[in-house]
């Protein structure tokens, strides 16, 4: 019934990204971590991407983690978001490695382990500036008697993020840190911490440029492969594509209306108080979706005579009125997404989805099934 809006994913483009990603990765001996959560472990884009070359998923979802182990159980699952308390039965059941910074959590860890027989592995969190996530260069010596407390959450590497809060980008400094702190838990612990997990897509401008450390060892990549972007440093990565992701829209509504609002202006439905340029009387379309499935500042329109004017919780406003064609109610517009927009159109209940290989729409997989049997893949984090 739901045939529109739809997200379109072109599963031949996201293996192409996914082939070109690893392939730079793998020359400087750096393993490609797919994360899946901007699509929401969508099984079928998630297959491209182990077939294009990735080496394990990675999702902030226990949930996703869950589908991608029914799907893909021979592919280690990378929990990026550090658990919460309530979360640990099924992350220590499920997650192949988790993230964590806090000696609270590795002590959980520790004792969920117990419970279940099982052993876990821990990627520590350094916060390098970006100000989320991590713990500070201070702290390790505290982790180091945590871990040796604790045997049975093995360390397994050490990780930071970049640009996700404060927008701090990665450096090569802040990286060779990252590099110094794998070394200092190395030497409190006794044991090899394989791991160097040197951020997410924003890196790869790095390892471009020449400067990404030696000792990074592990990317976690998600933007660049599903969307060929790049929004820490406002890029489309000039060898990636970026026809990978669409959206599909259906106009409700069709009519020339004068382009002011009339009357007092106050707050719009979300809080926030507009302001109009007067284009005289133009040509306006509505389409049958809004903020409740999206951002709609994260469309851009394919037809590049279109113009998002806005959105309310059920309706996306546009200006048409340069269109060389007349745009009818019924018509169908697309849309190129940015990473937010595609974030929220994959978790919309309300939008359909629909993937394509080489132009033609093919068999999706069940958003809860099994896609069958999955191809072998190197696992980064070694044997459980």
């Amino acid at each position: 019934m739901d045939a529109y809006p739809r997200l379109c994913i072109h599963l031949d483009r996201i293996r192409e990204n996914a082939a070109r990603v690893a392939e730079r990765c793998r020359a400087h001996g750096i393993a490609v971590c797919a994360v899946t959560k901007g699509i929401s472990a969508d099984l079928n884009a998630a297959r491209a991407m182990l077939e294009g070359g990735c080496d394990a998923f990675a999702d902030s979802r226990i949930r996703n983690l869950i589908r991608l182990e029914e799907a893909f159980p021979a592919v280690d699952r990378f929990l990026l978001r550090i658990p919460m308390r309530s979360e640990l039965e099924a992350v220590v059941r499920t997650a192949s490695c988790s993230t964590v910074s806090m000696i609270e959590a590795v002590e959980a860890l520790e004792a969920e382990c117990a419970a279940q027989g099982k052993t876990h592995r821990a990627l520590l969190m350094f916060d390098l500036g970006d100000r989320r996530e991590g713990i500070l260069e201070e702290e390790m010596e505290a982790f180091v008697r945590a871990f040796k407390r604790c045997p049975r959450v093995k360390l397994h590497g050490v990780g930071a993020n970049f640009a996700c809060f404060a927008g701090a980008l990665p450096s090569a400094g802040a990286l060779e840190r990252l590099a110094s702190a794998r070394s200092f838990m190395e030497d409190g612990l006794g044991y090899a911490v394989p791991v160097c997990s040197g951020g997410e897509t924003s890196s790869l401008k790095l390892l471009e440029e020449g400067t990404l450390p030696r000792d990074v060892n592990h990317l976690r990549v998600g933007e660049a492969i599903l969307l060929g972007g790049d929004v820490a440093w406002q890029r489309a990565i000039p060898w990636l594509r970026q026809d990978t992701v669409e959206l599909e829209a259906q106009v409700i509504e069709a009519r020339e209306k004068p382009s002011r609002p009339e009357g007092p202006i106050g707050p719009d439905a979300f809080g926030r108080v507009q302001t109009f340029e007067d284009r005289g009387r133009r040509l306006r379309a509505i389409l049958g979706i809004g903020r409740q499935d999206l951002p709609v500042e994260g469309l851009r329109p394919l037809d590049e005579s279109v113009e998002v004017l806005g959105g309310s919780s059920d309706h996306t406003l546009l200006d048409v009125g340069g269109r060389p064609a007349v745009t009818r109610w019924g018509d169908v517009l697309r849309f190129g997404v940015d990473y937010g927009a595609m974030l929220s159109l994959s978790t919309s209940p309300y939008v359909a989805r629909a993937c394509f290989e080489d132009g033609r729409e093919v068999r999706a997989v069940p958003r809860g099934g099994r896609s069958g049997s999955a191809p072998e893949a190197c696992c980064p984090f070694g044997p459980p």
